[in-house]
């Protein structure tokens, strides 16, 4: 059975992914990551390259595999832990329902 997530008990991870949006994390986060990458729909928000490592916009993988991703017309990202960071929140607030309103690293 897949990790459900608990905004109660896991709320406490949204800081570390803020930090540290990209490499190494916790267990605890890992699990909150791993479960957000999941969607039974089989929609999911995707980071889309624009031009290797200075520009990102995020995207929507269809349910469908062969149909085309939606790419969003903005924002465009200059970092890609700022565009994790989005991708993060929207997850977040899919499943939970809950807004994330804290900006990437104060």
């Amino acid at each position: 059975m897949p990790y459900k997530i608990d905004p109660a008990v896991d709320r406490q991870y949204i800081e570390e992914m803020r930090k540290n949006p990209i490499g190494a994390h916790s267990p605890g986060l890992q699990r909150v990551l791993n479960s957000l990458r999941t969607d039974k729909s089989g929609r999911q928000v995707i980071l889309v390259v624009l031009k290797p490592f200075e520009k990102w916009v995020l995207g929507e993988m269809p349910p469908d595999r062969r149909d085309p991703i939606r790419i969003e017309d903005g924002p465009v990202f200059t970092s890609r832990e700022e565009a994790e960071w989005e991708i993060f929140r929207r997850r977040w607030h899919e499943r939970t329902g809950e807004n994330i309103n804290l900006p990437f690293r104060d």
